[in-house]
């Protein structure tokens, strides 16, 4: 007889990552609180490895078939972006109309609830898929970049534990982010950063390391211009900050 799982058991946070995250089929959480909201955040990173998959099998595919390594990144990313349903770009289009739509809190707010891409929100995904793309072409030239390209995926997915971080307010009480808020302990948060510097470490030696004290630092900046404009993180904060999370590691793994 199959035990019953219990009310907020890792399994329910699994689950929920899993099925946040990717557009993998999984059985819904019995229970969404904020103690399976914080581990679901800590497990993204392993939640998300058939993406990590995905982009390392297209990348060492187009490889071994001869394609050019930008028509490969680009496969790669629209790859990861139907993989995850797109909802990190649609949170960090959002997040850009916000910040551009007025200095009013109330109205900012406003306009990244509506979900309608506004001029600022179009050029922001526009740009940061091109960042991502020209750097993914560069490091998969290198002998194992794409299996450098699909941990990195998992790596940038760090940022939605920081985001999560006790300390760092909600913008509003209602919305998809505000279950994760202040979810994931600062102690968890740092041990999940660690280990992501030590496994960047061994893949690409200082340059990784390197990559992932950028993109922290990338998140750290967007946390805290979101949190002074909109008094707090939304979902599609969390969005954004990990579109910009993968585009800093790509970028300093391209350079290194």
């Amino acid at each position: 007889m199959t035990r019953p799982v219990d009310v907020g058991s890792p399994a329910d946070a699994w689950r929920l990552a899993v099925g946040t995250l990717t557009a993998v089929p999984v059985a819904p959480p019995r229970t969404v609180d904020a103690r399976t909201a914080g581990r679901a955040m800590l497990l993204a990173p392993l939640a998300v490895l058939p993406l990590g998959l995905l982009v390392a099998v297209v990348g060492l595919a187009g490889r071994e078939a001869g394609l050019a390594p930008l028509v490969t990144a680009v496969l790669a990313v629209a790859g990861l972006a139907a993989g995850s349903r797109a909802l990190h770009l649609d949170g960090l289009s959002d997040t850009a109309d916000g910040l551009t739509a007025s200095y009013d809190r109330r109205r900012s707010l406003e306009v990244m609830k509506s979900g309608t891409a506004g001029p600022a929100g179009v050029a922001a995904v526009v740009l940061v898929l091109l960042l991502q793309v020209t750097a993914l072409t560069s490091v998969l030239r290198e002998d194992r970049g794409w299996l450098l390209a699909g941990a990195l995926v998992c790596l940038s997915r760090c940022a939605l534990a920081l985001a999560c971080t006790r300390g760092v307010p909600g913008a509003r009480p209602d919305g998809l982010g505000a279950t994760y808020v202040g979810s994931v302990r600062p102690l968890a948060t740092v041990t999940l950063w660690l280990g992501a510097a030590l496994l960047a470490a061994v893949l690409a030696g200082v340059a990784g390391v390197v990559a992932v004290v950028v993109a922290a630092g990338v998140v750290v900046l967007v946390l805290r211009r979101t949190v002074t404009r909109f008094g707090g993180v939304t979902g599609d904060v969390f969005g954004a900050a990990v579109e910009l999370a993968l585009a800093a590691l790509l970028v300093v793994a391209s350079a290194g």
